[in-house]
């Protein structure tokens, strides 16, 4: 009852941000979240319209990018969309409610990343590693069920961090220094001793991150191995080029997390705003070059911009010349 009593006091939490940051650069933070949002937005949605229209791509690797686009969009709806509207119209208020179900949104879809990425690791893994196998193990079914795996875990710890952290009593102080709902945030304003909330969580976070990197690292070092007993520089070549983009994604995705949750939980303390720079720029930097990076560098999708390109180039020269001949007649 007290509990209750007590929580009842925090009818709604508001969002601060970068609490360093000057009135002055509101609009200006602002217009680069919203640039950033609506790069995703659009960078995402073209895989959406290409993997929609094109049968070719229907294949287990574009399967799992995919699952990882829905991912990477639903999370940015999910944070920036809030933060915006903080800057640009002073409206940083979410009802006790609504940051609970945020915090539960951004913990999950960031789960659900991390195990697409090994999902993705394991794809390669078995394409370098085990060639001849690799038709067999990953067909369409059986990354479609990794996939279908990898959204239902996800679910799991949120769950517990959320119905652990809901009941706590909130009665005092209700602006989170961060740009959305987090755990961590929003514990930090709870009217209690809360290690015995925070360890666990942080204990899950960790499992969640340092099981998947562990196989990750693990199919890395055995690709690694592989590569060097290809006997041309050439196919080394050739085989690294294709592993790059996820090492650049994994280096951004996982070790800024680490490193976060590693120096907050072992009493290493540094400036806010830097700490919310980088856990934003680890939060929205992958969804926004995903596209570029996964799409672009894969044959089937360059042949797919180069030949829509072409036939609108066509289409539009087809146009002007039906307006001079148009013109030319009257």
């Amino acid at each position: 009852l007290q509990v209750r009593r007590n929580q009842s006091f925090i009818k709604e939490f508001v969002i601060v941000g970068f609490p360093g940051l000057h009135p002055d650069y509101f609009g200006f933070i602002a217009a680069v979240m919203f640039l950033v949002y609506l790069c995703i937005l659009i960078g995402n949605a073209a895989f959406l319209t290409m993997f929609a229209t094109n049968r070719g791509l229907h294949k287990p690797m574009y399967v799992t990018i995919l699952n990882l686009v829905v991912s990477d969009v639903l999370f940015s709806t999910t944070t920036l969309p809030k933060i915006i509207s903080r800057y640009w119209f002073r409206a940083g208020a979410l009802s006790f409610n609504a940051c609970f179900v945020q915090m539960y949104l951004v913990h999950y879809f960031g789960n659900v990343n991390a195990f697409i990425l090994l999902i993705m690791a394991v794809d390669r893994y078995v394409a370098i590693c085990h060639p001849l196998r690799y038709p067999m193990l990953m067909t369409k079914a059986n990354i479609c069920i990794l996939s279908a795996t990898a959204w239902l875990l996800g679910h799991a710890v949120c769950l517990m961090i959320v119905i652990r952290a809901y009941p706590l009593p909130y009665c005092a102080a209700n602006t989170i220094i961060q740009c959305y709902c987090d755990h961590v945030s929003i514990t930090s304003l709870a009217c209690t001793d809360r290690a015995l909330y925070s360890v666990p969580a942080f204990i899950f976070a960790m499992v969640v991150l340092l099981v998947p990197l562990a196989f990750i690292v693990y199919s890395y070092i055995a690709i690694i191995v592989a590569v060097f007993r290809i006997a041309t520089v050439q196919g080394r070549l050739k085989t690294l080029s294709t592993c790059t983009p996820q090492l650049i994604i994994i280096v951004l995705y996982f070790l800024p997390r680490c490193f976060v949750y590693l120096a907050g939980n072992i009493g290493i303390t540094f400036n806010a705003d830097l700490r919310i720079a980088i856990i934003m720029m680890y939060s929205l930097l992958p969804p926004m070059i995903n596209p570029l990076i996964y799409c672009l560098r894969t044959e089937e999708i360059k042949n797919i911009v180069t030949k829509g390109f072409s036939q609108f180039k066509l289409n539009l020269k087809d146009k002007w010349k039906k307006m001079a001949i148009k013109t030319s007649m009257t």
